[in-house]
């Protein structure tokens, strides 16, 4: 398409993406931005800029993904994430907005300035490296069960320079031996095996390995909760991100395992979102 500006081909992504996505807009606006290796601002001041056919080709082909519903954080590889570029693939899930108060909630939580913290399931490296980035003096770890994801977030955290964080591939907590930490978080698969958001919108495309864990999203909950008093030092916490009809459940389970101080937040939605609680040595099993 020979001479198409900024402003024809924003108005042309939009027109395509509309039927096909809540925020055709937004999209159109990201992928457009990626294609000229520019921000938002030149799409407004340099809107008669014309795109070299190259660009025009590209832009093209990002539309046609888009309209097939590949997620705009696929088609361009990478995604944002609190104060860090990370990049992503099909490997890992796409880290969301939300997730980010369950990085607000650790760094609010009264712990030593030299404390060890672990990210069960850390995928893109999100979590670990985003803790890390705002507590240097913490030694950060990142565990997953796919090397391909562990290999991500090691390359993550290069490309954020951040140097207090390592990762190494566990599933759960079975290559950790007998260590301890500070802190554990996670943000574990909990979408119901046969939910139907799982045909819906870019969960199409996402591994489902990392999306459902049984019949009520809790199979994963379940074994964590338990296993991560072998691996908390006393007065340790244990913070989990859930789906917002898991709360309840999740709160019997850290009461069961006799954890305290168990407490649920809710993101900016006003949904709940992370259940944590604390764990005593003096409170066995």
């Amino acid at each position: 398409m020979d001479n198409l500006t900024i402003q024809q081909a924003l108005d042309m992504g939009i027109q395509a993406l509309k039927n096909h996505s809540d925020s055709a807009k937004t999209d159109a606006e990201t992928l457009l931005c990626d294609v000229l290796h520019c921000n938002r601002t030149k799409l407004i001041v340099d809107a008669n800029y014309i795109l070299t056919s190259e660009q025009a080709c590209l832009w093209q082909e990002y539309l046609q993904q888009r309209i097939q519903g590949r997620p705009v954080s696929y088609i361009i590889g990478h995604q944002d994430f609190w104060t860090l570029s990370l990049d992503v693939n099909e490997s890992t899930l796409i880290p969301r907005p939300e997730t980010e108060l369950l990085v607000e909630l650790t760094l609010d939580l009264t712990v030593a300035d030299n404390s060890c913290c672990l990210d069960l399931g850390t995928g893109t490296g999100a979590i670990a490296l985003a803790i890390a980035s705002e507590r240097k003096g913490w030694q950060v770890t990142g565990c997953d069960r796919i090397t391909e994801a562990v290999q991500l977030a090691a390359h993550n955290q290069r490309k954020n320079h951040v140097e207090n964080a390592r990762f190494l591939v566990s599933h759960w907590f079975s290559a950790l031996g007998e260590q301890a930490f500070d802190v554990i978080v996670t943000n574990p698969p909990y979408v119901e095996s046969d939910s139907a958001y799982l045909t819906q919108g870019d969960l199409r495309f996402e591994p489902g390995s990392a999306l459902t864990s049984g019949e009520d999203g809790l199979d994963d909950i379940r074994l964590i909760i338990p296993q991560a008093r072998q691996h908390l030092k006393s007065d340790g916490w244990l913070l989990i991100e859930h789906g917002f009809k898991q709360a309840n459940a999740i709160q019997e389970l850290f009461a069961d395992a006799g954890y305290e101080q168990i407490q649920t937040r809710q993101d900016c939605a006003g949904h709940d979102r992370v259940t944590f609680a604390q764990f005593k040595l003096h409170n066995p099993l």
